[in-house]
């Protein structure tokens, strides 16, 4: 049987800590950043580990 194939757009979105959990970047921080605030776009800078009833489906995505 075949070996599965990692998905390249979760290899590029999802890194593992060094715990084992799964790390994502948080969302809206791309565009139309006039109207949020420094305080926001500070907040989202920063990672965040992936829900964990998602966990499970995201590390079928990355092969771990």
């Amino acid at each position: 049987m075949p070996k599965m194939k990692t998905r390249s757009c979760a290899k590029k979105r999802f890194s593992l800590t060094a715990n084992g959990h799964l790390k994502r970047k948080k969302a809206y921080k791309s565009h139309i950043l006039n109207k949020k605030d420094r305080k926001r776009k500070r907040g989202l800078r920063k990672t965040t580990l992936i829900f964990a009833g998602v966990e499970k489906k995201m590390r079928a995505m990355i092969e771990v």
